[in-house]
Parts: structure tokens; C-alpha cells; sequence
């Protein structure tokens, strides 16, 4: 008999959140960068941030995120580096933050 788990209410909120303050070009921790403009333009920047957001994340048992801030600041400090050369992320990101994992499986994709 296999299971499933559905991520926590805490975790969709803090994705839904961090989404949101993206799509809009509002995120506080890009205020003064256009990163708006890349939409479209530069799609695999997006994508490193949602999977440095999502690899960084961490949750406790009961799904209660712990790193919110944490999370978005390493993700944002990607894009602001990408955004600004001169702007350095510290301390760098390391390879497991930037890691791309697979999709699911096609017949899984809806």
C-alpha cells in the first residue's frame, strides 16, 4: 500500500507568497532592480531562483517552514547578481542550492 504527502499549508502559503512578490515586481529584496523585463526574456533565471527558493527551504515534521526569509534571500541575491555584476552573493551560493532536479514523469505532468 503506497502513501502520499502533501506539502503543508505553511509551505504553500510561503511559495504562493514568494510567487507572487516575484510575478509582480514587487519583491522588497529587489527594490531598485527591473527584473520584471527578463520575464519571458530570461526564463532559466526565473527558474534558478524558484529552485534555489525550493532547494533552500526547510521545514520541520510537522511542515512548519523555518527559513522563509532565508530562503528568499538566496534566491533574490541569485537575481540581483544576475541583474547587477557587481553585486556579490555572499557567502556564494553553493552547488546543492542551485541544483536543477528532473520533472515528474510525462504521464504525471496533467
Amino acid at each position: 500500500m503506497s502513501t502520499t504527502t502533501k506539502l503543508s499549508h505553511d509551505f504553500s502559503g510561503a511559495l504562493r507568497t514568494f510567487a507572487f512578490f516575484m510575478a509582480s515586481g514587487t519583491h522588497y529584496m529587489l527594490e531598485g532592480i527591473d527584473y520584471l523585463k527578463l520575464y519571458g526574456e530570461c526564463p532559466s533565471e526565473f527558474e534558478m531562483v524558484f529552485a534555489i527558493f525550493a532547494n533552500v527551504i526547510e521545514m520541520d515534521a510537522e511542515g512548519k517552514v523555518l527559513n522563509f526569509t532565508y530562503a528568499q534571500k538566496r534566491a533574490t541575491d541569485y537575481l540581483r547578481s544576475w541583474c547587477d555584476p557587481s553585486f556579490k552573493v555572499d557567502p556564494p551560493l553553493e552547488l546543492w542550492e542551485t541544483a536543477l532536479y528532473s520533472p515528474p514523469p510525462l504521464q504525471d505532468r496533467g
